[in-house]
């Protein structure tokens, strides 16, 4: 009988053991990990250190492989020749900028050419080598004409000497919509009723002849002439077209 009872204890000590370690475990203190023993190998290498592919600023207007004398100025830098008269041909030696490829007549690869031009300042070309800035704000239809100043800037294809960009007084050219055979026929027709100047924008002289029946047709006669020749014009100043 001793020997059952103990035999009954260790089999009740077992299983208290094996439901502690049971417990043990799920309760998560048992768990594990296994860490390898040798450091896993990199699969991408450190590319390192970039190097820097900026594009020069310039090279937005350098067209590749173009005529060597249709580069723009921005693109070659040349010698000075100080034997350039005013107004005579001269050539100038130029190189191109790096990053720039042009090729001469024959289509070779050059580096280095020969600038053929006439010897002048930017703002002495003539009106079709620059484009200008336009003025809305002037009184294009004035006595005497009116002019603002605008700032012009040379073609790139055109090489000049001095600043390429430079300010000039010009007359005021500018429309706003209005056309001349428009404002005749009103005028013409119903300028009795102030017509011509309600369209021209002319609000006050407009009602002045409405209300007055033309100036008794004094008025109407008046503006026909001033419209056809061109002496009253829009209220804005602006052109006809």
């Amino acid at each position: 009988m001793a020997g059952a009872g103990v035999l009954w204890d260790l089999h009740r000590l077992c299983r208290v053991l094996l439901f502690l370690s049971q417990f043990y475990i799920l309760s998560g203190g048992g768990s594990f990990s296994v860490e390898p023993s040798q450091p896993l190998a990199q699969s991408d290498k450190d590319p390192g250190p970039t190097q820097s592919t900026d594009i020069p600023p310039y090279m937005m207007k350098c067209p590749s492989n173009g005529l060597c004398s249709r580069l723009p100025a921005d693109c070659i830098e040349c010698k000075t020749n100080f034997s350039c008269v005013y107004g005579k041909p001269v050539t100038f030696d130029c190189t191109v900028k790096p990053s720039v490829t042009c090729v001469d007549q024959d289509f070779k690869s050059r580096k280095s050419f020969v600038l053929n031009m006439t010897c002048r300042f930017c703002w002495q070309l003539p009106e079709t080598d620059y484009e200008c800035s336009s003025s809305t704000s002037c009184m294009a239809v004035s006595c005497p004409r009116q002019r603002y100043t605008a700032n012009c800037t040379v073609r790139d294809h055109i090489h000049c000497l001095g600043n390429r960009t430079f300010p000039k007084m010009l007359y005021c050219n500018w429309t706003g919509g209005y056309k001349w055979s428009t404002a005749l026929a009103l005028s013409i027709t119903l300028g009795g009723f102030g017509a011509d100047r309600f369209y021209l924008g002319q609000w006050r002289e407009g009602l002045g002849k409405l209300f007055s029946f033309g100036g008794l047709g004094i008025w109407t006669l008046l503006d026909v002439l001033l419209i056809g020749v061109g002496y009253v014009g829009p209220a804005d100043g602006s052109l006809y077209i």
